[in-house]
């Protein structure tokens, strides 16, 4: 029996986009085994991962093509304790020389990302340091202005804007260590994420820096906005690695293009090229291209959906490619476009030739997950469709029919996280689902996996 492809991914938490989707993803091609560790030692809202753990079972695996890694979980303990961890640079630094040594000895391509910590402009510290409730706003503002003026007045007791501060230190400092394990030929291809960023800001200040220091000391790290995608990303330019591959996208609001979607501080456009490229591809032109990328952008303003603001949904046709084809539904943030999902079901779904679907929370979320499924498709040695389809199923039933329909409605008339009532709600979304994709899948279960409206983790058997 031939050896498959051994690649060992690490992600950022144990929600179902980090944790699933991955495997879903590579479950496509049957020639790739995609190895994670047990989802209990990973973080969740409110736990860190068990780094320890993870490290214990990752010294374990003998001989991987790969291994692609969330810094953060093992610095950290994950995106969100990256934020909210109080331990020292010394602890955090002496854990992560230990890791280091461990990478070195497995002798293996390491492709690794780390986010530059966010700064978010709410209130709600539901993801940050318990004094985000009521000073996030002002933290925001602080930073803002330090970075534009140089100079910033708040009203911000000392002693949060000190631990603020010496936080975000701690994270930078460490993104520093990384670019010298680059330098240093420990990490292959390494990734800094601007995860909810804006105009100006200390992340921007920071992001700045270290472009300035990837061009100085002439290494191929990289800066990305997004999150949750870039494992994914990585992920895909693993399994292609060595192949060469074009993607023409096509936009249903061509003129629009320049415009910058919610979340991010680049173009629509320079995002979707952005992705392209962490990916392993190259942007062409539609005759040129080995892929068609066919994105449903937005016109004034990107939509989003958790927030009720709504925007204007695509009104054309939709016609199958002469070429394999993707579709990243990026009209609104958080869901899917009702209206370009209708269009995109009168097509026929289940030929080779389509690729997949995604439409679920940021752009670059979109793009990126959309990207590696269509690529692992694209080039799988051993094509499994009957893993293709419950990828697609899953994605419509969460990005479309959930996050773009039934939340909002559970939301507002049930009175606590009820599965039955969202069972019931969506049932009538899985049987077009499954008439579009020639499939017969009645035991779908849902579940709140972080015990809040925003995700849920569907499985399909």
């Amino acid at each position: 029996m031939p050896i498959k492809r051994k690649i060992v991914f690490i992600p950022i938490d144990n929600r179902p986009v980090c944790y699933d989707l991955p495997k879903q993803i590579a479950q496509m091609d049957e020639d790739i085994e995609l190895l994670l560790p047990r989802r209990q030692l990973l973080g969740d809202l409110r736990n860190p991962a068990d780094m320890l753990g993870i490290y214990d079972w990752l010294e374990r695996i003998k001989d991987p093509e790969a291994i692609i890694i969330s810094l953060d979980t093992m610095a950290y303990g994950g995106l969100i304790p990256s934020r909210k961890s109080d331990e020292t640079f010394k602890e955090v630094y002496l854990r992560m020389l230990k890791f280091r040594h461990m990478l070195e000895l497995k002798k293996t391509r390491i492709y690794a990302f780390s986010s530059i910590m966010r700064i978010s402009n709410n209130n709600v510290n539901e993801e940050e340091k318990d004094y985000w409730n009521p000073y996030g706003k002002e933290i925001f503002k602080y930073s803002y202005d330090l970075h534009k003026d140089g100079v910033a007045l708040t009203k911000v007791p000392s002693e949060i804007i000190q631990d603020y501060i010496l936080t975000r230190k701690r994270n930078f400092d460490m993104n520093i260590r990384y670019l010298e394990w680059q330098e240093e030929g420990v990490i292959d291809t390494l990734v800094f994420s601007k995860d909810d960023s804006g105009e100006y800001g200390l992340n921007v200040q920071e992001a700045e820096y270290l472009q300035e220091q990837i061009k100085k000391r002439n290494l191929g790290a990289m800066i990305k906005t997004g999150a949750d995608e870039i494992p994914l990303s990585l992920l895909c330019r693993a399994i292609t690695t060595g192949k060469k591959y074009k993607i023409a996208p096509i936009y249903t609001n061509p003129e629009h293009i320049n415009k910058i979607s919610k979340y991010e501080d680049v173009s629509v456009s320079e995002s979707v090229k952005g992705q392209i490229e962490l990916a392993g591809g190259t942007v062409s032109n539609e005759e040129n291209a080995d892929i068609i990328l066919i994105v449903n952008n937005f016109k004034k303003h990107q939509g989003e959906l958790v927030m009720d603001v709504e925007t204007e949904g695509f009104k054309g046709k939709l016609f199958t490619p002469d070429k394999p084809y993707l579709a990243a539904d990026i009209l609104n943030a958080n869901g899917a476009d009702n209206s370009f999902v209708e269009k995109l079901m009168e097509l026929d779904l289940t030929s080779r030739k389509f690729l997949g679907y995604a439409g679920w929370n940021t752009t670059g979320n979109t793009l990126g997950s959309a990207i590696c499924a269509a690529m692992v498709k694209y080039f799988a040695r051993k094509y499994n469709d009957k893993a293709f389809k419950k990828l697609q199923l899953t994605r419509f039933l969460d990005d479309w029919a959930y996050q773009a329909n039934v939340r909002k409605y559970l939301k507002m008339t049930a009175k606590f996280l009820d599965l039955d009532m969202l069972k019931n709600t969506i049932s009538p979304f899985e049987t077009l689902v499954n008439k579009v994709f020639h499939t017969d899948y009645r035991n779908i279960t849902y579940d709140f996996p972080w015990k809040r409206y925003f995700e849920i983790k569907v499985d399909i058997d």
